[in-house]
């Protein structure tokens, strides 16, 4: 669900300037290193959104309030209590860039990016802790030195999880377990009511004991490290997108890329100048329902491969040439296709 956007930065005297950057075409933009940006979090809308963080942990007597820098991705790192945050959040300009890279943006609404600083501040609070080597965590969600896997195939019926980010997130690893969890817990005063009859329930009454155990406690754990920070990477925009189009996107053989350019094209069409991953986003929401009636998949699934489609269409820089009913049928019966292979083939990924 789309919401408003992060608005540019401002200061108390107005707005401020705009970087020089700001003003290059997305070709010119992604030659520029990271620390060329001299972005910070001060000044822009994440910070109110942290300090609103800060502000429902003291709420709940939590001595944590986890420092936050800005780094090419989302993670809170072993041994640190801290949250790095993404470049693109930090300017409205970069938001722009990470929606047509990567065809959508992860915390790109206030509201979606405090779900993720809550999720993210439970990995926070679990290093500051030391909450996984505790066995009564283990007992409960598991141990957190399980291998992350690759991909996974969420249970979308499931009661054992609670939900908060999207994607059954908590039903990844034990970690991602205790994360949302509490970020519900965080979150939601009335998860009693809302988790009543849930297995889930009991991971929510445990994760409320154990906050109450360590309220107005001082974490042991005080690192203020910055991992990956964005001011010392010298890495290109243009690399940083190669290679998370390469990690998000799975390995596409000559048939896959033979099924895409039959239904689209290399050239513009006459009438239709649209790109084919333009096509396919504009139209996403009804293809991914009519793909799941189809083929009795979870929507949630269907996304997935759709989001590979269109990412790979970017690759190959495809267009429609087709009508828009052709190619809304078209495009339903090769998205039924991938679906039913990925799954059958073990290929699906869940991006972590």
């Amino acid at each position: 669900m789309k919401s408003r956007r992060l608005p540019r930065p401002s200061s108390a005297r107005g707005r401020t300037a705009d970087p020089a950057w700001t003003r290059l075409d997305d070709e010119s933009l992604l030659d520029l290193r990271f620390s060329d940006l001299h972005l910070q979090i001060d000044g822009t809308q994440l910070g109110p959104l942290v300090e609103r963080l800060y502000d429902e942990l003291a709420r709940r007597r939590l001595e944590l309030q986890p420092h936050c820098w800005l780094s090419e991705e989302w993670f809170s790192p072993d041994g640190v209590p801290g949250i790095a945050i993404p470049f693109y959040l930090a300017h409205s300009r970069l938001i722009e860039l990470e929606d047509r890279m990567m065809l959508e943006v992860e915390g790109g609404t206030p509201a979606g990016c405090l779900r993720i600083l809550r999720h993210e501040a439970g990995h926070a609070l679990d290093t500051a802790f030391r909450l996984h080597r505790r066995r009564d965590w283990q007992r409960v969600f598991g141990k957190a030195s399980k291998p992350y896997p690759d991909y996974y195939r969420p249970r979308p019926a499931s009661r054992r999880y609670v939900l908060h980010l999207n994607s059954w997130y908590a039903q990844s690893h034990p970690s991602e377990d205790f994360a949302e969890t509490f970020a519900v817990w965080l979150t939601d005063n009335d998860w009693r009511r809302d988790y009543a009859g849930w297995p889930a329930r009991r991971k929510l009454e445990f994760v409320d004991g154990l906050m109450t155990e360590i309220a107005a406690c001082k974490p042991p754990v005080r690192s203020r490290r910055r991992i990956e920070p964005l001011s010392e990477n010298r890495k290109t925009l243009r690399v940083h997108y190669e290679e998370k189009h390469a990690r998000f996107t799975p390995g596409h053989g000559e048939a896959y890329d033979r099924g895409l350019r039959r239904l689209f094209s290399e050239t513009p069409g006459r009438s239709a100048q649209e790109t084919a991953a333009d096509f396919l986003k504009r139209n996403r929401a009804e293809l991914r329902r009519v793909v799941s009636d189809m083929s009795g998949e979870h929507e949630y699934t269907v996304d997935q491969v759709l989001q590979d489609m269109m990412l790979r269409c970017r690759q190959l820089r495809l267009y429609r040439h087709l009508g828009q009913r052709k190619s809304e049928e078209e495009a339903a019966a090769l998205l039924a296709l991938q679906t039913k292979n990925y799954l059958e083939n073990g290929q699906h990924r869940f991006a972590l």
